[in-house]
C-alpha cells in the first residue's frame, strides 16, 4: 500500500523554481487551483515539461509546468484556435447539410473551411457571428476525448462529415488514436491544445468571407473560407479592430486607384500596370538604390529572364521551387523556366572568366524582373503579385572575407530602412530547414557566420527554427509601419552550396583553386511590394523626394495660367518634379482637390505673384509658408525635395577633397 502511494505521487516545479507537491495525480487545471484561485480561473491550458497540454490533462510523474493564462502569447493561440472550432458548432447548428474541413490559426486571427452547397453571404456572417456569441454566453465546458482512430472515422461518417473522413484516411499508419473535442452536440477533430470553457472567448470577430481549395490546389474543389481573430480581451479587440480600420483606409489598392499610380486587371494576373505617377516612384527607388550601391562597392549586371531547365536542377529550384515557377517548351523540345531568382544568372556571370583572390569580394547588383505562381487568392495588390523586380544583389568572397560583408550588408540594409522613416526594425535567422542541399558541417558555419555578424554589432535577434532558404541560412529584415505592423522585407543569406553546384572557383593566394562563399542579399526584397508598404506606411502621403509629383503650380484665373506653366517649367528644369493645374475652377477647390492627391507642395499664381516675380507656398498639411521670390522659392523646394543620401554623399565628397587637397 505505502509503494503504491508513493508511486502516484507527483511533484511540479513551476517556472520560477518552486516546487508543489502532490500525493496523487493531478491535472494542470487543478495545480492551477492549488496555487491559487484567480490562477485557476484564468488557466486555459499548461506547458507540461515544454509540451503545449489541455487543462484538463493528467499528471502522473514529476514534471515543470508553466500554466498557460490569456496574457501568454500561446494562450492568445489557444483562444484563437478554438475561435475557429467555435465558427465549426455555430455553422452546423445554422447550415446542417454543411461539411467542416480545417481551421487553423493565422496571424492575429483564424480561419475555418467549410464545404457547403451555396455562398454565404455577410448575413450568414452576421448570424454566424451572432450564434457564436450565444454559445459564449452558455460558458459550456470544451470536452477533450482521444479516441481510436477507426472509432473516430466511423463518428464522422456517421455525421456525414466527409472532410474529416479524408483527414483521418491521410494520416500516417502509425497514428491509432486522434483528439475529438467535444462542444456540446458538435464534435471537432484537432491535436489542440483547447480553452477549457467557452468564456475564454468573448473577444472574437468575424471579419470577411473568401474562397479556398480543398489542399490549397486549385485544381481541386472549392471551399468557402469564413475569417475571424479573436483576443485576450474587449480592449485588445477593439485596438485591432481600429487598426484594421486604419490598414483600409492605407489600403495600397484603393490608394493606388486614387492617387493614379498603378492598377491591375485579368489579362495580367498578379502583374502591375504603372501608370506615369507610379513609375516614377519605381525609378525614383532604382535610382536612390543604385547610388547607394555604388558607394558600398557593388557593381551592376543584367541576367537573362528565360534560362534553361538544366540550370535550375544545378542549382536545385527545379527539385525545392518547382510548383512556383513559370516554365515553357520550345518547338524542339527545349525545357526553359522564367527564373524566379536571379541567383543562376549571377552565378553564371561570375563563372566567365577565371578569378583570383584579388579580384575578391565582388558584390554584383542586379534589378531582375522575377516571376513566381502565387495562387490567385493569395494576390494582394503590390503586396503579393507574380511578377515583381527584385534589388537583388549576390556578393562572391573568401572565408576569411564572409564576416565582415556580412556585417557590412546589415549596416547597409538597417540606415537604408532608417533613411525610408521605418526606426523599428527586428531581426530573424532562420535556420536550416528539412528540405535543403549541403551537409551539416557547411550549416554550421553558414549559421555561425551569420550569427558571430549580429552579435558582433552588438544587435538582438530572434532565431526562427527550419525556416532558412533549402541553399543556405538567412537573415530576414523585420520593417514595423506607422500603424504597427510588421512587414518581412531584406534578407541575407550565405551560401556555399550553390559555387559547389555550380563549379565556381577563385585563385587563392597559394595558388590552389577554392570555391568562393556566396551571399545573396535584397535590400527592399521587391520593388513593387516595398512601394505598398511605403504606399501604406505613409497612407499615400510619401516623403517628398519619393513624391511622384513634387509640386503643383495653381493659377487662380485663366489671366495668371501663362505664368503657372512658366513657373512648372522652371521647377522641372532644376528637377523638382511640377505639374500645372490652369482649370477654369475655383482656387479652394482646385487646393483641395490636389491636397487631396497628397503632392507635398502647392504653389499659387494670381496677378500679384506674377506682377512681382513671386510665388505663395503652402503644404499638403496646409500650412503657409508665405509669398516668396522664384530664386528663393527654388532653392526652398530642392532643399525639400532632396532625397536622404544626397546630403551624406556630398559631405563624403567635400571630405575627399579635403583629403586629397591636404595631401
Amino acid at each position: 500500500m505505502t509503494t503504491n502511494t508513493l508511486e502516484q505521487a507527483v511533484t511540479i516545479t513551476l517556472p520560477d523554481g518552486a516546487q508543489r507537491h502532490f500525493d496523487h495525480p493531478i491535472s494542470v487545471a487543478e495545480v492551477a487551483y492549488a496555487i491559487g484561485p484567480g490562477l485557476g480561473k484564468q488557466a486555459i491550458a499548461g506547458k507540461l515539461n515544454d509540451r503545449l497540454v489541455d487543462a484538463c490533462e493528467m499528471i502522473h510523474s514529476d514534471a515543470q509546468l508553466q500554466i498557460i493564462t490569456p496574457r501568454d502569447e500561446a494562450g492568445l493561440e489557444i483562444i484563437r484556435h478554438s475561435c475557429a472550432h467555435l465558427v465549426g458548432h455555430a455553422v452546423k447548428q445554422l447550415y446542417h447539410s454543411a461539411m467542416m474541413v480545417i481551421g487553423p490559426v493565422i496571424e492575429d486571427g483564424f480561419y475555418y473551411d467549410i464545404a457547403f452547397e451555396r455562398p454565404f453571404t455577410p448575413s450568414d456572417l452576421a448570424a454566424i457571428e451572432a450564434r457564436m456569441q450565444a454559445l459564449i454566453d452558455q460558458e459550456y465546458d470544451v470536452v477533450k476525448r482521444i479516441t481510436p482512430r477507426n472509432e473516430a472515422a466511423e463518428l464522422f461518417t456517421t455525421r456525414g462529415e466527409a472532410y474529416k473522413q479524408r483527414l483521418i484516411e491521410e494520416m500516417p499508419e502509425e497514428v491509432k488514436a486522434v483528439g475529438l473535442y467535444v462542444h456540446q452536440e458538435y464534435v471537432d477533430m484537432c491535436r489542440g491544445p483547447h480553452v477549457p470553457n467557452t468564456r475564454f472567448l468573448n473577444a472574437f470577430k468575424l471579419t470577411k468571407l473568401a474562397g479556398a481549395y480543398w489542399r490549397g490546389d486549385a485544381k481541386n474543389e472549392q471551399l468557402q473560407r469564413i475569417y475571424g481573430t479573436a483576443w485576450a480581451d474587449k480592449k485588445q479587440l477593439k485596438a485591432y479592430l481600429q487598426r484594421l480600420e486604419e490598414a483600409e483606409k492605407r489600403d495600397d489598392r484603393r490608394l493606388g486607384r486614387g492617387l493614379e499610380l498603378f492598377h491591375f486587371q485579368e489579362d495580367a494576373p498578379g502583374a502591375v500596370f504603372w501608370h506615369p505617377r507610379g513609375w516614377a516612384i519605381f525609378q525614383s527607388l532604382i535610382d536612390y538604390m543604385r547610388r547607394r550601391q555604388q558607394a558600398a562597392g557593388y557593381v551592376e549586371v543584367n541576367s537573362p529572364d528565360v534560362m534553361d531547365r538544366s540550370l535550375w536542377e544545378i542549382s536545385g529550384h527545379w527539385h525545392n521551387y518547382r510548383e512556383h515557377m513559370f516554365t515553357t517548351e520550345t518547338e524542339d523540345g527545349r525545357s526553359l523556366a522564367l527564373k524566379p531568382m536571379n541567383c543562376p544568372g549571377s552565378v553564371l556571370l561570375y563563372r566567365h572568366g577565371l578569378k583570383s583572390y584579388r579580384d575578391l569580394p565582388i558584390r554584383m547588383g542586379e534589378f531582375g524582373k522575377v516571376h513566381r505562381y502565387e495562387p490567385s487568392g493569395a494576390l494582394h495588390g503590390l503586396l503579393r503579385v507574380r511578377h515583381f523586380t527584385q534589388d537583388d544583389a549576390h556578393i562572391y568572397c573568401t572565408p576569411g572575407q564572409m564576416d565582415a560583408e556580412c556585417r557590412d550588408v546589415v549596416a547597409l540594409v538597417l540606415d537604408i530602412y532608417r533613411q525610408f522613416g521605418f526606426e523599428e526594425v527586428s531581426i530573424k535567422l532562420s535556420t536550416r530547414p528539412e528540405n535543403r542541399m549541403g551537409d551539416d558541417a557547411t550549416w554550421d558555419v553558414l549559421e555561425g557566420a551569420l550569427e558571430q555578424a549580429l552579435t558582433g554589432m552588438g544587435l538582438e535577434y530572434r532565431l526562427n527554427p527550419g525556416e532558412g532558404a533549402f541553399y543556405g541560412p538567412k537573415l530576414e529584415f523585420v520593417l514595423r509601419d506607422a500603424i504597427g505592423r510588421d512587414w518581412q522585407c531584406g534578407t541575407l543569406q550565405v551560401d556555399m552550396n550553390l559555387p559547389e553546384r555550380f563549379g565556381l572557383e577563385y585563385v587563392d593566394e597559394d595558388g590552389q583553386r577554392k570555391p568562393p562563399v556566396m551571399l545573396h542579399r535584397a535590400l527592399f526584397g521587391s520593388l513593387e511590394r516595398f512601394i505598398g508598404i511605403l504606399i501604406e506606411h505613409y497612407a499615400g502621403k510619401l516623403p517628398a523626394w519619393l513624391s511622384p509629383v513634387q509640386a503643383v503650380v495653381l493659377s487662380i484665373t485663366d489671366e495668371h495660367a501663362a505664368y503657372a506653366r512658366d513657373v512648372a517649367q522652371l521647377l522641372n528644369g532644376v528637377g523638382v518634379r511640377t505639374e500645372v493645374d490652369t482649370r477654369n475652377e475655383k482656387i479652394g477647390y482646385k487646393i483641395r482637390e490636389q491636397t487631396l492627391q497628397r503632392i507635398p507642395f502647392l504653389l499659387v499664381a494670381g496677378a500679384k505673384e506674377r506682377d512681382a516675380g513671386t510665388i505663395a507656398i503652402r503644404t499638403r498639411e496646409g500650412e503657409d509658408l508665405g509669398v516668396v521670390p522664384l530664386k528663393q522659392a527654388i532653392a526652398q523646394l530642392l532643399e525639400q525635395v532632396q532625397a536622404p543620401d544626397d546630403h551624406q554623399r556630398q559631405t563624403d565628397l567635400q571630405r575627399l577633397l579635403e583629403r586629397m587637397s591636404a595631401a
